[in-house]
């Protein structure tokens, strides 16, 4: 009995150091570019029809891994995720999530939506439907999925499809953190409104903390 119990208390320090030596890395992404308005999806539906939607966020941006530490890829709980339709706008802009992920689509609207995307990385195209119903999408395959409605040209939106789990979307002021990380060096890459901006090399150390890395995109 002496013994088990000795093997199970060196078995729960092991499990606490390991805990320990886990960092996070955040900071906050600066975004100076000067965006210029999104060219709309050309539709003869909306030739003469008054602007009424919401202006996306695009300045909102996706920090993630290059290459992802040993283990990332290890089977973890897939939490449904969802990509509003409301005021004729996709809300959020841009989506980040693990492949695996069921994706909702609920109509907030007044009027029907026709999600869809011809992305190489997941197609599919829901038809139209009315407000207050959702449709789903399952991504199994990593890669950036560009979101159109076939009502409303305005309409577009990102979801950035990851292999692994180190990642995270910027909030409103611009702050990301990523959880969890082991220690070692990493190559963290910036995501904005449609393509990767800037990459720096980070390290955690063997006693893990928080590590700080911003950015500035311009």
């Amino acid at each position: 009995m002496y013994a088990l119990l000795s093997l199970l208390l060196v078995a729960a320090q092991a499990a606490q150091g390991e805990a320990r030596s886990l960092a996070s890395i955040r900071g906050v992404v600066e975004v100076r570019l000067d965006l210029p308005p999104a060219a709309p999806r050309p539709s003869v539906n909306e030739i003469g029809a008054p602007a009424r939607h919401d202006v996306p966020d695009r300045r909102r941006s996706v920090v993630y891994f290059e290459t992802a530490p040993q283990g990332a890829f290890e089977d973890h709980e897939r939490p449904r995720a969802s990509l509003d339709q409301k005021n004729e706008s996709f809300v959020p802009y841009v989506l980040a999530v693990m492949t695996g992920t069921t994706v909702d689509f609920p109509n907030r609207d007044r009027t029907f939506h026709n999600v869809f995307s011809l992305s190489k990385a997941q197609r599919f195209d829901l038809g139209r439907y009315a407000a207050g119903r959702f449709k789903s999408v399952r991504f199994d395959h990593a890669g950036v999925v560009r979101v159109f409605c076939d009502i409303h040209s305005h309409m577009n939106a990102f979801i950035l499809v990851f292999a692994h789990r180190f990642f995270a979307a910027t909030d409103e002021s611009g702050a990301y953190r990523i959880d969890n990380v082991p220690p070692g060096t990493y190559n963290l890459a910036v995501w904005t409104d449609g393509r990767m901006r800037a990459v720096r090399s980070v390290r955690v150390g063997e006693d893990g903390g928080n590590v700080t890395q911003d950015f500035v995109v311009e």
